[in-house]
């Protein structure tokens, strides 16, 4: 039987927390536009995001050593 791989691309956006959820940084953090952000955006997007119910079959099965 073959080995079960990890998608190496989802382990670098994905990870699993100590409960069980899978959570992922937001996006539009970077250089571009930062002054026009203001700083209540700012923190909200430094917190990780949760992934929704929809999409955690798809990346466990991205995942599937981490579980």
């Amino acid at each position: 039987m073959p080995k079960v791989k990890t998608n190496k691309t989802a382990a670098k956006r994905f990870k699993i927390s100590a409960t069980g959820k899978m959570m992922f940084e937001k996006s539009r953090l970077n250089h571009l536009m930062m002054n026009k952000k203001g700083g209540g955006r700012i923190r909200r997007m430094n917190q990780e995001g949760v992934v929704a119910g929809g999409e955690r079959a798809k990346v466990k099965r991205l995942l599937p050593n981490s579980l």
